[in-house]
């Protein structure tokens, strides 16, 4: 006979689902990671909740005089630059990826050259330059003897002068997420359109764009989103829009609930391009329909072709990052003794210790939010991330109106129960300083040092973890003896 089998232990209870998801919930890094998606989302929040409040007569005020002008400017600003960057952006990406001339390798990054200048700056620089005291016009009529009225030149301010800044600025959105697209299409779909008998500009309409067509997509929403975030060029170009209409609408009018409603409708549209863009993303694996990704020999252009592609490459180039480098330089030299005074010092120590704080800010709250995602990969903590994470789509203008309104407040509330406490005045606390600004360049950057850090923690093995944890380390240990060293070189460039 055989042994007698040994009574097994009981199987361990599991908690009901709702105790989990409770425990969960309840976890330390969990509820930092809530308290900081909540406390960066407040400013959009405000924004939203003002949707339907009653703000009187300013909508039909606005209505009657600048609304439609600003929906109308809004609108052509967008197709102007969309379409601009579209020509500019897809060319220029296939031009570099599948055609060989030369300078074609050296114009593959020098194109993202531009994105280091705001829009402002371009504006400043041709007003500058292109203006009627500029140096373009005053060289004309001096070399043909015209007078004021001889002759007909383009007004740099104006929306026409602005959609082309936005579009020098803005191009490299799309070349960038186009130009990636067309490297990884494989070089069999090409080769099958040749065999076909498709020459370079059959395929590319054809074959190339439409497998291209989400990231182009994408690139097109975000330069759609940073153009109705601009300020600064609309505004140095007298174009009414629907951010110059929120500033004007809260300090011209003093209407801080017609500004809020505003800046709501204007986040809803943004919201709108935000999900456009995730739509076509996620179509991106439809059109990927081959596992061969070898890479197709480029298109040999003649002598003509040739000048003209590199023409077409150093065209948006030269106007978008060389020419107005040239004009800056050659100001800065001139007024070297005017433009460092004191003044300049005072500005150049504010913004550094504005950049400094915001960005080890930024850093350290990326790094909370990315390990706790890290711990506990849940739904919930995802959600909370991208609510976080979704600052930097929201312009500007929107922030400002959803940080200053409701610091305000809170301000005039401290400020009131000291008086009537202890008879002090407090002042402005968090409106008055550099707090609140602080606080809106986190609300807006964000996301930017978040998927930095997010990049380099996923590269780190989970049995480095586990490693820890066997050696008695608790998770911010592990995270401040383990990953921090490893991360050090990431977190310098988050």
């Amino acid at each position: 006979m055989g042994k007698p089998a040994k009574d097994l232990p009981p199987a361990p209870v599991q908690p009901p689902p709702q105790k989990i998801f409770f425990s969960g919930l309840l976890n330390g890094w969990t509820a930092l990671v809530m308290a900081i998606a909540f406390l960066v989302a407040t400013p959009v929040l405000f924004v939203l909740s003002n949707v339907f409040v009653d703000s009187g007569d300013i909508w039909s005020h606005l209505a009657q005089t600048v609304l439609w002008r600003y929906i109308t400017n809004s609108l052509l600003l967008m197709i102007g630059v969309g379409c601009g960057v579209l020509v500019i952006g897809v060319g220029t990406a296939w031009l570099v990826t599948m055609c060989s001339f030369w300078g074609s390798r050296i114009f593959e990054w020098a194109l993202l050259l531009p994105l280091a200048a705001p829009a402002y700056v371009l504006a400043y620089t041709y007003t500058d330059f292109l203006d009627y005291a500029g140096r373009v016009q005053t060289e004309l009529r001096e070399l043909f003897g015209w007078g004021y009225g001889d002759y007909w030149f383009p007004n740099i301010r104006s929306i026409g002068g602005a959609i082309a800044m936005l579009i020098l600025v803005l191009y490299p959105y799309v070349y960038l997420l186009a130009r990636v697209a067309f490297l990884e299409q494989s070089g069999v779909t090409l080769e099958a359109s040749r065999s076909l008998g498709c020459g370079p500009w059959r395929s590319f309409f054809t074959v190339a764009l439409p497998l291209a067509r989400p990231a182009i997509v994408a690139g097109l929403a975000l330069v759609m989103m940073e153009t109705l975030n601009d300020f600064g060029t609309v505004q140095y170009f007298g174009v009414e829009t629907f951010t110059t209409g929120i500033y004007r609408t809260w300090f011209g009018l003093g209407e801080r609930a017609g500004a809020a409603q505003l800046a709501a409708f204007l986040l809803l549209f943004i919201l709108w391009l935000i999900l456009l863009e995730r739509w076509s993303r996620r179509q991106a694996r439809y059109y990927q329909s081959t596992g061969t990704q070898r890479q197709m020999a480029s298109y040999q252009l003649g002598l003509l072709q040739a000048l003209g592609a590199w023409w077409s490459c150093f065209i948006p180039l030269f106007l978008g990052f060389l020419l107005p480098a040239v004009i800056l330089l050659e100001m800065t030299i001139k007024n070297a003794t005017i433009t460092f005074d004191d003044r300049f010092w005072g500005f150049a120590k504010n913004s550094f210790i504005l950049a400094v704080i915001t960005a080890i800010l930024g850093v350290v709250i990326a790094l909370v939010m990315a390990y706790g995602l890290r711990l506990r990969p849940k739904m919930l903590m995802r959600f909370a991330v991208q609510i976080a994470s979704m600052g930097y789509a929201v312009p500007g203008s929107v922030i400002a109106v959803g940080i200053l309104i409701p610091i305000g407040r809170l301000d005039n509330a401290i400020d009131a129960w000291m008086r009537s406490t202890f008879g002090i005045s407090t002042g402005l606390l968090f409106s008055g300083t550099i707090t609140a600004l602080v606080f809106a360049y986190l609300v807006r950057f964000l996301a930017v040092s978040f998927n930095a850090v997010e990049a380099s923690l996923g590269k780190i093995k989970p049995s480095l973890d586990d490693a820890a944890r066997s050696l008695g380390q608790g998770p911010t240990s592990t995270l401040v003896k383990v990953h921090v060293p490893i991360m050090w070189g990431s977190l310098l460039t988050a």
